[in-house]
């Protein structure tokens, strides 16, 4: 089984918390007619404590919500099994939540079944795959050559696992953050790129963001992938080294997205659409020149992330510190949160994400795709919410990735960044099952957990 169930990490306990700031700006552009009032103006939205909540925690802090007509509480939850289950139930309104995840709810992966929908994309980037001093010093042993290249293969870990192999020595064991997130399917992605089974070289455990570094500290964890500021937290406590960034491994490959369930958006569609004008303003906002600072100090506040602002600010103003002794490098793109249409839920994102659950044996390879995409990731009220606001999103829902290295220009004349893979790869969404075959390490079964 690829994740049993007593490998599983404990849940942190819940910190709900709320707070209303006035006073946002309004954005600059035609508006048209005003919505409906909302059908349920007190919400409750989850977040856990990444820096990738900064959308909600933005809309809260500088009244985007209050200015939709919202009276938002912001519950911090202490794991991803947390919020899947306080949304299924009801017990919150809508999540900060990873990409992945309302496909996983929906089919019933990795928990109960329950129809989900991603109706906005909360940012692009943000995760970095980290292990402890003793895995660097001896990767560094084995292939000196191959930690110093950018981006980072995984081919100095390879030597130590056959070398662990050899010596009789039990697997190494990396965390992730949930099954089904881009964590689990980036770490997997880069151990197999270099020719590691990462179900049969190494253990995967999931593990809580925030008790991430603890475990690696304890020894519990030999490596990690995670969202910052946690791999942050790492390099400054001394604790571990960054190898790779989620930036590296899929230029300005989703991250979050807003969750709600359907019965929800169903009952409340205008409140539903009032939601994402909020968020679509704080994102936007977050993306402005000069306002990352002030992101970092709200984000620091123990209501949120709770970890000191030059932490969090490592990644957040664009910049990431692999080590301690390495020194600081420019990364403006290590979180996107509005620009490059970061903010449009591209169903096409949906279907690699597919491929990948398929790939590691969480649903079938026969799974129609495009039909789970369809039904789980809408945009539809992103735009009309985005056109309530002036903005103006794609219509196209798929996009091939993997062939721009550099800044583009999309067909509607929407400004792209890179969508480069590092394995140089190419990914077409309407050659899915194709791309899926490409892979040499992958299930050919369905895991039965």
């Amino acid at each position: 089984m690829l994740y049993p169930r007593d490998r599983f990490m404990t849940d942190l306990p819940s910190d709900p918390a709320a707070a209303h700031r006035p006073g946002p700006c309004p954005l600059e552009g035609p508006v048209t007619a005003p919505p409906l009032r909302p059908e349920k103006r007190e919400l409750t939205l989850g977040i856990i404590p990444l820096t990738d909540c900064a959308p909600i925690v933005v809309a809260h802090e500088k009244g985007f919500f209050q200015r939709h007509g919202l009276d938002v509480t912001i519950a911090r939850e202490g794991s991803w099994a947390s919020i899947r289950d306080k949304l299924v139930f009801g017990l919150i309104d809508a999540a900060h939540m990873l990409a992945p995840m309302p496909l996983a709810i929906s089919l019933g992966v990795s928990g109960p079944q329950h129809p989900v929908l991603a109706t906005l994309s909360l940012d692009l980037n943000g995760n970095a795959i980290t292990v402890s001093n003793d895995l660097y010093a001896h990767m560094a042993e084995a292939d000196a050559d191959a930690l110093s290249e950018r981006p980072t293969t995984a081919r100095a870990l390879k030597a130590v696992i056959e070398r662990r192999k050899r010596r009789g020595m039990p697997p190494l064991t990396l965390g992730v953050v949930f099954p089904a997130s881009t964590h689990n399917f980036q770490l997997r992605y880069w151990l197999a790129e270099a020719g590691i089974d990462p179900d049969r070289d190494a253990e995967l455990v999931v593990v809580p963001p925030p008790r991430m570094v603890d475990h690696l500290r304890q020894g519990r964890l030999d490596g990690f992938c995670v969202g910052e500021p946690w791999n942050s937290v790492a390099v400054r406590a001394g604790a571990g080294k960054a190898l790779i960034t989620s930036y590296e491994l899929w230029n300005n490959g989703p991250e979050k997205v807003l969750g709600v369930t359907r019965q929800w958006a169903e009952a409340h569609p205008q409140t539903h659409r009032a939601v994402i004008r909020a968020l679509l303003e704080a994102a936007a906002w977050i993306d402005e020149p000069g306002n990352r600072d002030e992101v970092t100090g709200l984000l620091a506040r123990p209501e949120y992330v709770g970890v000191s602002p030059e932490t969090i600010g490592m990644s957040m103003t664009g910049t990431f510190q692999y080590a301690l002794d390495q020194p600081t490098v420019h990364m403006p793109d290590f979180n996107v949160f509005h620009r490059y249409t970061a903010n449009y839920p591209w169903r096409s994102h949906a279907v690699w994400m597919l491929t990948q659950m398929a790939r590691w044996g969480q649903i079938a390879p026969d799974t129609d795709f495009h039909a789970i995409a369809e039904q789980v990731y809408d945009p539809t009220v992103c735009r009309a919410a985005a056109g309530d606001l002036g903005m103006v999103m794609p219509v196209r829902e798929m996009k091939p990735e993997g062939s721009h290295h550099g800044p583009w220009t999309s067909d509607a004349g929407f400004a792209m960044g890179p969508d480069a893979f590092f394995d140089r790869q190419a990914f077409d969404p309407e050659q899915a099952e194709s791309y899926l075959e490409g892979f040499a390490i992958r299930r050919q079964t369905v895991s039965s957990s």
